[in-house]
């Protein structure tokens, strides 16, 4: 179903699984699946985020679906490089999106560490899941869940959206998976040739809320603070201007 050379040439789908992530790691374990192998599911009923959150979305209205990779050139303390290249294939899909819409489009940025916003509303997430042979990564399952056409959401979640809700239309899930491959490709290809700090530089620029007052909450004791987002560290921390840039552990704060 698709014209890249690797992501997405091995392809398979399903009405439902419990998680795409846990799909193909069985898989991985099983036999090594050629890299770019992605499975999607229709509904997930055990869809996870980060930090063991769920992962909720309408049956049939959205893209759910996990991409195998060998990125075995990448050592263990670069993976967040990884990371930035999945956020911006979802960035660079999304941005592709609204090019051309009747009206301006609502901003699209990453939300660290690898969430995606439209404005304020949180429209994808990303999952990834690392396996590691000494100082190398061995296999990368990366789970994506992108909101596409719901409309309505739990009203438990903070700040739901989707492309549709943002742009008044619905769209066709198998076009935006092409697109989707076909970004994912281009960033894990412009990664693997060595072009980390292009990598870093656009993740940066593309960051929720950099270079603006913002209310921050540390996770240990719930307590608040405001600083500006300067960028990221090379190992995925966030550096936040308080006075002084200092980094924060991705399990250290979270923005308000």
């Amino acid at each position: 179903m698709t014209n890249n050379l690797f992501v997405g040439k091995v392809y398979y789908r399903f009405d439902e699984l419990p998680s795409t992530n846990d799909w193909a790691a069985e898989f991985i374990a099983k036999s090594k699946p050629p890299e770019g192998m992605a499975v999607r599911a229709d509904t997930q009923t055990a869809g996870r985020g980060q930090f063991g959150s769920r992962w909720l979305s309408a049956p049939n209205d959205n893209l759910l679906l996990s991409v195998v990779f060998y990125p075995t050139w990448l050592a263990v303390n670069e993976q967040f490089y990884l990371s930035m290249a999945a956020a911006l294939a979802l960035h660079d899909t999304v941005s592709s999106l609204l090019a051309a819409p009747e009206f301006p489009p609502p901003v699209c940025s990453v939300k660290w560490p690898n969430d995606l916003y439209l404005a304020d509303r949180k429209v994808a997430g990303i999952l990834i899941q690392n396996s590691l042979s000494g100082q190398h990564l061995q296999s990368s399952i990366i789970g994506i869940g992108l909101n596409i056409n719901q409309l309505e959401f739990d009203t438990a979640l903070p700040n739901p959206g989707s492309l549709a809700q943002a742009l008044g239309r619905s769209f066709d899930l198998d076009v935006v998976l092409q697109q989707l491959f076909e970004h994912l490709e281009k960033r894990y290809l412009q990664l693997k040739s060595g072009q980390k700090e292009a990598i870093k530089s656009a993740y940066e620029t593309r960051l929720y809320r950099k270079d603006i007052p913002t209310n921050f909450e540390r996770l240990s004791d719930q307590t608040r603070f405001e600083g500006v987002i300067r960028g990221v560290a090379e190992n995925g921390q966030l550096l936040v201007d308080t006075g002084q840039v200092r980094p924060f552990d991705l399990k250290e704060i979270r923005i308000c």
